[in-house]
């Protein structure tokens, strides 16, 4: 499906792995002028040479930390007026006991998940209105809707960053400029395979059988955790062409793990 936006410029930071890898796919195969922001840059130039070659499309990646100021500059100054901006990150580790998070953790958390966007939004947001075309997706948490002890470093600055687009949104909606959110939940990521992986050499078991005693425990209806690249779909199609009437919105991917009717 031509979701029509080829030669569109977007930017995807934090799209070397995980969700933003799967985000950068799908908008490659939409043949935008993609551009991919990472820290690491061995993994950034190897996800960028394979999306490259399996779609075809013009992609340029960029080695910056989009949570400082040093780095936004960096990667704004060689993309300084994207049609499309895709905001994810490594999320925060999951949390034990939330009264043994620290201060440099919380700061951390906010520098990454709720002032990088911000900042990002504000840069570019002007001339998506001026051109009178703009889409703006975050990749954000389930855990801002659903919280969870668990994800206290994750969930809350994101919910703020919701709170913030949404009302961002409807200043700008009627100059074709759009801003919508994505919550996922539990997806197929290195970071996560990092996390249960290590459960399983503790437990003497092996990834699968941790993931499947984790959907059991936390009751994920579809019995199974999601696809990275499945859910960059989502993201292509805030994206769209189509998709003008949607703003101000927060969707929920998590295999049906949320409880709410709306």
């Amino acid at each position: 499906m031509d979701l029509g936006i080829a030669g569109k410029i977007a930017l995807v930071n934090g799209g070397s792995a995980g969700l933003g890898r799967g985000a950068a796919l799908a908008l490659a195969r939409e043949k935008t002028e993609l551009y991919v922001t990472a820290r690491g840059e061995e993994r950034l130039l190897q996800t960028c040479d394979e999306l490259a070659r399996e779609t075809g499309a013009n992609i340029t990646p960029i080695v910056a930390d989009h949570s400082s100021d040093e780095g936004r500059e960096a990667i704004l100054s060689i993309c300084p007026s994207p049609d499309i901006l895709v905001a994810t990150c490594s999320p925060p580790p999951f949390s034990g006991d939330f009264r043994t998070v620290g201060r440099a953790e919380w700061e951390e958390a906010l520098s990454l998940t709720l002032l990088s966007p911000v900042e990002f939004i504000k840069a570019t947001i002007d001339g998506m209105v001026e051109r009178k075309w703009g889409r703006i997706v975050n990749i954000a948490t389930g855990a801002a809707k659903y919280p969870a002890a668990m994800r206290v470093l994750s969930g809350p600055p994101r919910a703020a960053l919701v709170n913030y687009t949404v009302a961002v949104a409807k200043q700008v909606a009627k100059h074709g400029v759009t801003i919508n959110n994505i919550l996922p939940g539990m997806h197929h990521t290195d970071g996560i395979r990092d996390m249960f992986d290590s459960q399983a050499e503790t437990n003497g078991t092996s990834y699968d059988e941790e993931v499947a005693k984790f959907v059991k425990q936390v009751r994920i209806p579809v019995g199974r955790f999601g696809d990275a690249e499945d859910m960059g779909m989502f993201v292509a199609m805030f994206c769209s062409e189509m998709a003008g009437y949607a703003t101000g919105q927060s969707l929920v991917v998590d295999g049906g793990m949320g409880n709410s009717i709306f």
